[in-house]
């Protein structure tokens, strides 16, 4: 279940989602999944988002404002008062890294009292700014780092991410090389499957030859509609299938697909964009007020 919280910072709106789940549906391994009921919160980090990518709905506003450390640290506190959260990830409005003093002095606050999470529960997406992410592992040590990486060629990756014409994909993944050797960490890939675009067996090629040397795990994302802005077509579950099967079997890459949260109020992945919040069916959650009218 997902559910949308809406924030008042500086005469604009900015959009959060906590995301419930229970980690004992399913299996893993064929073995039944250990744990129970968890809430991650996505987090916003602009006020809109200058990356301009073609499928998410947050690009069409352009940018706005960034967000100062308070005002993105209040987004888990709001949070905090109707579920609690295990983890966080900086995957709602915005580049993080274009953001990229508040984000780490934000995360820095999330990893003291009261908070208290451990940075492994902590993650942090990025279309691949290549100079924040050199700077990433010793301003951020064991920090999760997702890649919106969403296409296997520069071409494709341009097309559909505007931005992507300046961080080549050669030079991208040198730096991820790089980062990974510092960290020791697996890297999160994400790549939404958008129909006859990036979702054929020839990608699926391309993108396990990209990663094979790589430690990563690859998260499928199954397109959201964004009303209007929607000239994208949603993959089909045999594509997104076949698709997993190529990276899970010729190439060794463990490949999950993204389970749909959100898509009812327009929470799930690239939907989220605000215009007027009070119009939104949001449930008794709606626009909060700020950090200093809280009883905390």
């Amino acid at each position: 279940m997902c559910v949308p919280y809406h924030f008042y910072q500086n005469g604009s709106f900015v959009e959060a989602v906590i995301m419930r789940y229970d980690t004992r549906l399913g299996k893993y391994g064929g073995k039944p999944r250990p744990g129970g009921p968890r809430s991650t919160l996505c987090i916003s980090s602009q006020v809109g988002c200058k990356m301009g990518c073609k499928f998410c709905a947050t690009g069409s506003m352009g940018f706005k404002s960034n967000l100062s450390s308070g005002e993105i640290v209040e987004q888990l506190v709001h949070a905090s008062h109707f579920s609690q959260i295990r983890n966080v990830v900086f995957m709602g409005m915005g580049e993080p890294l274009n953001n990229y003093s508040a984000l780490v002095e934000a995360i820095h606050i999330m990893q003291g009292s009261p908070f208290q999470l451990s940075p492994k529960k902590i993650t942090v997406s990025t279309v691949g700014i290549i100079h924040a992410i050199n700077k990433l592992q010793s301003d951020l040590p064991n920090l999760n780092l997702a890649v919106s990486l969403h296409a296997p060629v520069q071409d494709i990756r341009c097309q559909i991410m505007p931005a992507a014409r300046a961080f080549p994909l050669e030079k991208l993944m040198d730096t991820l090389r790089t980062y990974q050797t510092n960290s020791g960490q697996k890297i999160f890939i994400e790549y939404i499957m958008l129909d006859e675009v990036n979702d054929e067996e020839q990608h699926a090629h391309q993108l396990g030859k990209l990663l094979e040397t790589f430690q990563v795990v690859v998260n499928l994302i199954p397109f959201n509609p964004i009303g209007n802005l929607s000239y994208f077509k949603t993959s089909s579950e045999q594509k997104v299938a076949r698709f997993q099967k190529i990276l899970r079997g010729t190439y060794n890459i463990r490949t999950t697909v993204r389970k749909q949260m959100g898509q009812d109020i327009s929470g799930a992945c690239g939907q989220l964009v605000v215009n007027q919040p009070d119009k939104r069916s949001t449930g008794s959650a709606g626009l909060l007020t700020d950090i200093e009218d809280l009883h905390l």
